[in-house]
């Protein structure tokens, strides 16, 4: 694949220095000395990790692992380092084994976990590249790829001019066929990897998972939305049909234990962000205005929102004009609202993609003047400023060039194509 090549300057920090953020230059390759050794830290469930070891190593690249967990061992289906001491003693065990086996590079998936905010700073300290690979900011057919840390902590310039003049001498994005996805692969993979986590506590006595609630909980939680599906089907239609040809704007929850809410916004959880929305529009909205709340498709939380958002709009005296709903397509909802309100879901990308104004609350990737709404968001509900023409293209053209590969892990085919996207990016295809 041809791409623009170019010089990248790389700053090392520790991930909680405060530092300007550098524009990302060209794709390219980020860094390829003469001799490389990754270290794989915790990644997706699902054997996507270990594949893409034994491809890395099939092109002369030494790849270590390190296991904090059961389910890090289960994922990983050969000999590693298993980690099974106090947190305490987890930055000298690291860096230690960063220095004996002459690391040069390390692999995690989620920058925010514990274990790697500790890591992503140690490994800073030698001036070792961390590369953080999370769910895709446009989805289902990517995945993100960044040096040092994604989302709050991506170094994508938010400058709109900077977007543009990069955008220019991008090609057109090319058309590529559909990932596909197996929810069923998805239960599978994670079922396995967090029933290990809970066997293995005995092995790894100190690990906690950085999830919050327990994997019991969340089973429950699946079997209750399979067993209630009809039920919140007929209501989600039900609120669509009231709603037919009214003005309304949506704001898509996210999951609570995220750590787009938990380490990027302001909220504590997403009750606290839906409190918060509803304050606003309460107060500054117009009154024929409408505003759809619409539940996260994988909150198994059992949290009775519906419940929630009524008892709360009735107490703020708008019971008529919030809805909400736990379904709907929501590409559909975010081209017929008149503006959407997020924390910093991906979900805006599908609002900007039709040209609809969207306001930010927390930290997001796509926060950039001229194509999220810059004012408060209690001017948002009378003044929703939709995006400049053009910047979401250029935005988007940019953020497809430097911050994502092409794949999935929700099947074998996704995972192939996520590991030769992944070596690619990484430098790792022999010449």
């Amino acid at each position: 694949m041809n791409r623009p090549t170019g010089n990248l300057s790389v700053l090392f920090r520790p991930p909680t220095a405060p530092v300007e953020r550098q524009p990302l230059g060209p794709r390219g390759l980020l860094h390829k000395p003469e001799r490389r050794a990754f270290l794989f830290l915790q990644g997706p469930p699902g054997p996507m990790m270990h594949q893409l070891a034994l491809a890395m190593r099939e092109q002369g690249v030494k790849v270590e692992r390190i296991n904090i967990c059961g389910g890090d061992q289960a994922d990983w289906p050969e000999p590693a380092t298993n980690f099974r001491g106090a947190f305490r003693d987890w930055p000298v065990f690291f860096d230690n084994f960063l220095r004996e086996h002459q690391i040069t590079d390390i692999l995690l998936f989620g920058d925010c976990r514990p274990y790697h905010v500790s890591a992503r700073g140690v490994a800073a300290l030698r001036g070792i590249r961390t590369y953080v690979l999370e769910e895709g900011y446009l989805r289902p057919h990517w995945m993100t790829l960044e040096l040092d840390g994604v989302n709050g902590h991506s170094r994508l310039a938010r400058n709109k001019e900077w977007l543009v003049e990069q955008a220019r001498a991008l090609p057109p994005e090319p058309y590529l066929p559909p990932i596909r996805a197996s929810f069923r692969r998805r239960v599978r993979d994670t079922a396995k990897h967090y029933i290990a986590v809970h066997v293995g506590r005995l092995t790894y006595p100190f690990y906690r998972t950085h999830r919050p609630g327990s994997a019991f909980m969340e089973a429950i939680g699946w079997g209750w939305k399979w067993l209630t599906s009809g039920v919140r089907l007929r209501q989600t239609n039900e609120v669509l049909q009231r709603l037919e040809g009214k003005s309304f704007f949506l704001f898509p929850l996210q999951l609570s234990g995220d750590y787009q809410i938990r380490s990027h916004s302001p909220f504590p959880d997403m009750r606290a962000a839906a409190s918060y929305v509803m304050e606003s529009f309460a107060r500054h909205a117009p009154s024929n205005a409408h505003l759809l709340i619409k539940a996260h498709p994988f909150d198994t939380s059992l949290s009775n929102w519906r419940s929630y958002v009524q008892g709360r709009a009735r107490r703020l005296g708008i019971g008529e004009q919030v809805h909400f709903v736990d379904g709907g397509n929501l590409e559909q909802l975010a081209t017929d609202a008149a503006g959407m309100v997020c924390v910093n879901s991906t979900s805006a990308t599908l609002a900007l993609a039709a040209g609809r104004p969207v306001c930010t609350l927390g930290e997001a990737i796509y926060k950039v003047p001229g194509l999220t709404f810059s004012r408060h968001l209690d001017e948002f509900w009378t003044d929703p400023v939709p995006p400049e023409p053009g910047l979401y293209g250029a935005f988007r053209r940019v953020l497809v060039d430097r911050c994502l590969v092409r794949g999935g892990i929700a099947s074998e085919s996704a995972v192939q194509t996520l590991i030769h996207s992944m070596l690619e990016r990484l430098g790792c295809l022999a010449e």
